[in-house]
């Protein structure tokens, strides 16, 4: 679950055999997309790959209503926060508002936060407000990069915990 732009289906192809369209403007991604994320033991989680939500999307704004029902599907969540913009944080904030304004239940579901863009060098100021923000909040926080596939690993172990512990459809 994230914003335009975001990377998540940057990040769904990082993990996954999916091929989804990639590109730098909003709105890329108008469907969901399903990766099989596998592992070494011959398991795999599925992950979907949402299309981006923005502000009002559960009046209806955008496509909102129906990227949101879309979520509903998904036991887990993560969300991906573009960690290029500004006060990243106010990304959750909206995104967790919008789940909440839509159904309530879906901000009780399991999540993690994933600051994305870390290749990106005025990420790193953001990462560490990010950090603290979280860290308060006590959010797990995974810092990664989907386009250079860094910092995968400690996800896809967390991704796998959050499946053996509630299933498959993370």
């Amino acid at each position: 679950v994230g914003f335009p732009n975001a990377g998540k289906s940057t990040l769904l192809q990082a993990v996954s055999r999916s091929r989804t369209k990639v590109a730098p403007y909003p709105f890329t991604t108008l469907q969901p997309h399903i990766g099989a994320v596998p592992y070494e033991d011959y398991e795999q989680v599925m992950i979907a790959d949402i299309p981006g939500l923005i502000e009002g999307a559960h009046e209806g704004k955008g496509m909102g209503i129906d990227f949101l029902k879309h979520i509903e599907r998904c036991m887990c969540l993560l969300y991906i926060i573009d960690l290029t913009e500004p006060e990243p944080w106010r990304q959750l904030e909206i995104l967790e508002h919008e789940l909440r304004e839509y159904k309530d239940e879906l901000v009780e579901r399991p999540f993690a936060v994933v600051g994305n863009k870390i290749d990106v060098p005025e990420a790193q100021e953001n990462k560490e407000v990010l950090e603290n923000y979280c860290q308060q909040r006590n959010i797990q926080l995974f810092s990664i990069s989907a386009k250079e596939g860094k910092s995968l690993g400690p996800l896809l172990q967390y991704v796998r915990s959050l499946k053996d512990k509630y299933g498959d459809h993370v």
